[in-house]
Parts: structure tokens; sequence; C-alpha cells
């Protein structure tokens, strides 16, 4: 059976972090492990709490996972602070962690601020550069690319300047801008290519970040292109947001098992 390893924050109302990849995983019909870097009190409505754990317990998390199981993909979401950015970019060299997927994730959907600056800049120097793919979000991409997005050439030259960082692959994730359908854009060091995919109204979409990132790198341990992952992906968030449950009064979640069941009101 195929495996990928999430290591990322964990998400008490169960939405974001390592509980929508493990569900993203198990949906593809990949075996999930995690290894978790931090714990966070939350529901819809936003972050309550959160509690960074020690660097040295995430690296024996992912020595655990991969020395026994192993991980034919993986993916990283929030990396709390520096020592933790560290230990984990130092973990997938020293254990040849193939098919690394970099979620930066800095911000919670309710706008609580979930790594330091410092991470931040030991992600540029110290991760980025054994990534297969990058996956930022607007906002994610000005910080990381030191640049204002606002336009379509704007995310390609954010897409370049991140790519410079060491990244084989950068996807500019374009939900952020004003359009009618959401525009990904995907650079590989030598081109551009834009998948385009709907925008699914609703409330349901707390999540959508650590998702698309869980299914591209559940397509990667499968062995399908990244050009094939990424139309996927978009299509299975797209209808995870739509069959999404009536939970919560704030960013619902979305129900990453849609092609087996339907929402229970």
């Amino acid at each position: 059976m195929r495996t990928a390893l999430t290591i990322a924050g964990s998400d008490s109302g169960g939405g974001a972090g390592i509980q929508a990849d493990l569900k993203t995983f198990a949906a593809h019909g990949v075996y999930g492990t995690s290894a978790v870097t931090a714990i966070t009190a939350q529901n819809t409505l936003g972050v309550m709490s959160a509690q960074a754990l020690p660097a040295d317990l995430v690296t024996a998390q992912i020595e655990a996972v991969v020395s026994d199981i192993g991980a034919h993909a993986a993916k990283t979401g929030m990396l709390a602070n520096a020592a933790i950015v560290e230990a984990v970019a130092a973990a997938v060299e020293a254990l040849d962690i193939p098919w690394l997927v970099v979620d930066p994730v800095m911000v919670a959907k309710g706008g609580s601020r979930l790594v330091d600056d410092e991470a931040v800049a030991t992600m540029k120097v110290e991760l980025l550069r054994h990534a297969f793919l990058v996956t930022p979000n607007i906002p994610e991409a000005e910080v990381l690319a030191g640049m204002s997005v606002r336009t379509a050439d704007d995310a390609r030259e954010a897409a370049r300047r991140i790519a410079r960082l060491g990244a084989r692959g950068v996807l500019v994730k374009g939900g952020h801008l004003p359009s009618s359908r959401i525009v990904d854009l995907l650079y590989d060091g030598h081109r551009f290519v834009e998948f385009t995919g709907e925008r699914v109204p609703g409330p349901n979409t707390h999540g959508t970040g650590c998702t698309f990132s869980a299914a591209i790198t559940a397509h990667l341990a499968l062995g399908h292109a990244l050009e094939d992952a990424i139309p996927s992906a978009q299509h299975y968030v797209a209808e995870a947001i739509r069959h999404g449950p009536a939970l919560g009064s704030g960013h619902r979640p979305m129900n990453h098992l849609w092609r087996d069941q339907r929402p229970q009101d």
C-alpha cells in the first residue's frame, strides 16, 4: 500500500491540519501517517490557543514513521517556529524523503497567525530547497516573494522569486484573486501552466489549503504526474466544499469523504 506523511499542526475541530490531511489521504486510498508539530484549540470560529511541540519530538515522530512504515510522499503544514522548520528540513534530508510538498501555512482561515517571522525566514533558507512543490496562496506568496500580488503577472513574478529559493516547483493558488473561477499557476522553473478550477460558493471552506496540498501529495504517493495531480486535487476540493456538512457557526469544514457518503444534518 502506498503511504504519505503529513508534518503539520493538529486542528481540534477536525477541519484542517493533520486531521484534514489524514482524511484526504484515506479518501485517495493512501495510508496516512503524521508528525504533529503543534496542538491548537480551534473550531470553525477561529484558533483559541496553540502550543508548539519540542523540535526534537517532531524529529522523533518523523524518524519513527519513516524508519518503519516509510513514506512515498510527504507534506508540511503548520511549522510554528524556526527550530521546528530546521528539524523538519534536517529530517527530510537525512531520511531522503521523496516528493515533499510544502504548504507554507502562515494564517488560519479565521485570521490567527500560526507561525512567527523567524520561522518564515528559516523556511525560505532551509526548507524550500528540499521541496518538490510549494503551494502558497496569494498572501503567502507575497511574504515568500517579498512583493505585492494583485494580478496574474504579479503571480508569475512571485512564482519565479520563490523558485529561486530552491523549490523545484511553485504552485501559486489563485483563490484570493477576484475572478469567477480559480486559476492556480504552476511554475516548474522553465514554464508556466495554468489550471482553472471551479469556485464553489458557500461557508464550507475551512481547511481548503491543507486539503488541496494533501490531495496533491496523495497523488504523488500513488505515482501520478504533477500535472495530472493538480486538476484532480482541484476537483476533489470543490466537491468536498459542495458536500460540506452544516457544522459550526464560522468557516465550516468540508466533507473529505464525499465520494463515499453525503453529510448528515
